[in-house]
């Protein structure tokens, strides 16, 4: 299958999503489909075209918030080479910009066009509005939602009941939607894929001492992922335990707050910044810690809590259904309501070795079961429902060729040519 992605969002860009598609790709290469990126420029309003990665770059225009950057400018030469990709279904992977672009991309190819939905728009309205005109501006982000989700696309992927819970019954959505978790290269982050020599060199790079107990966070610094319940908690335990240290890497908006926060606690020493981590070495960190932790509320499904999994770390998470799906408790982790319960289980795993232990290998067995390969597969079925089915005598006329071709593909590869 040819597979064109339109996503605001990709590497080198960092974060969940730009994680997520980076992921998707490689898996559904693996698989033998051919994958085509649709993006923008992280750099300036130039376009940029890679044959080798079949990359299209479009002209970004930084937006304020973060290095994000949005594009409405979709150059003739962009159309152009996305016509002689043949495509046969395009996969978007956000609501405005490069997501507009691939609306119009599949209405004028006549093709499909499938659409995760990533982010809950409604909880980063305050960047936009600045604490003004809130409960309109939810007005409107959830008219656009819907025109967008709804009137433009085939089929809508979610990663989580949660945002399939805000479509169904706030939405009030009708049409299908596909509940498919975000899958993670799980063997990245195995224990036994990692060289303990780096990573010794990074624990004596971050300070963090043999017989320290450590806590990491990894995600963005701003208000809506609630670091500062961290903080606040990690003073209390360093408080009971001086060798407890809490890792926090990302970058954002809030960093310096949470830095002062910190150094007003009097626990500078006990809580790391690293700042942000790139993809490709990020695994390695999860190496160290003894527990994953987070408080954000406003999740849609949490890939961080997935790649600590990976890594046999037990996770302490914030009671929300994001994280309900994933973090089973007194299994594989800790669910916690508020500021008591969350340093009660960071405690019993500190003092507990056969706690932990058990925690770690279930979190263990929870992540492997989120491989890249099957979240492939999943979104290959969604594919397969927006082009009416897989081959049979009931497909399409317009979509017999595609299946035809893919078994041509597959005769030439069992033939050796």
């Amino acid at each position: 299958m040819r597979i064109g992605i339109f996503t605001d969002t990709y590497p080198p860009f960092i974060n969940g999503v730009s994680t997520s598609i980076a992921m998707l790709e490689n898996a559904l290469i693996k698989l033998g489909h051919e994958v085509f990126i649709v993006t923008v420029n992280p750099e300036d309003l130039h376009y940029n075209f890679s044959d080798d990665e079949r990359i299209i770059r479009l002209p970004g225009i930084p937006i304020g918030i973060y290095d994000y950057r949005l594009t409405g400018i979709y150059p003739i030469k962009a159309v152009s080479k996305i016509k002689s990709w043949n495509l046969d279904i395009i996969h978007s992977h956000t609501e405005f910009g490069v997501g507009t672009f691939a609306r119009i991309m599949a209405k004028q190819l006549d093709i499909p066009i499938v659409h995760t939905y990533h982010t809950m728009y409604e909880d980063y309205i305050h960047y936009i509005t600045k604490g003004y005109f809130d409960a309109p501006s939810k007005k409107i982000v959830e008219y656009l939602t819907n025109f967008y989700c709804d009137k433009t696309v085939n089929e809508l992927i979610v990663p989580t009941k949660k945002t399939y819970n805000l479509f169904k019954e706030k939405y009030e959505y009708e049409r299908n939607i596909h509940i498919v978790p975000t899958g993670i290269e799980v063997e990245r982050f195995y224990k036994e894929n990692n060289e303990q020599e780096e990573v010794n060199e990074i624990r004596k790079e971050l300070g963090v001492k043999k017989d320290d107990f450590v806590l990491l966070f990894v995600g963005r610094l701003a208000a809506e992922k609630n670091v500062t319940f961290l903080i606040d908690c990690q003073a209390n335990l360093v408080r009971e335990n001086p060798n407890c240290k809490l890792i926090i890497i990302g970058d954002g908006p809030d960093i310096e707050f949470f830095k002062k926060q910190a150094r007003k606690l009097g626990i500078a020493n006990n809580v790391i910044f690293t700042g942000k981590i790139p993809w490709d070495q990020i695994h390695k960190y999860y190496q160290i810690p003894n527990v994953f932790v987070t408080a954000s509320h406003t999740e849609t499904q949490g890939l961080t809590v997935l790649e600590a999994m990976a890594a046999s770390i037990p996770v302490v998470a914030y009671d929300d259904d994001a994280f309900r799906d994933v973090v089973v408790h007194d299994l594989n982790g800790y669910l916690f309501k508020d500021k008591k319960d969350y340093r009660k289980y960071i405690k019993k795993i500190m003092t507990d070795r056969k706690v932990y232990e058990r925690l770690s290998r279930q979190a263990r067995i929870q992540g492997e079961s989120h491989s890249s390969k099957y979240y492939a597969e999943k979104i290959l079925d969604v594919y397969y429902t927006a082009l009416g089915g897989r081959p049979n005598n009931d497909t399409p006329k317009e979509n017999k060729s595609f299946f035809s071709r893919m078994k041509n593909v597959a005769k030439r590869g069992l033939n050796g040519k």
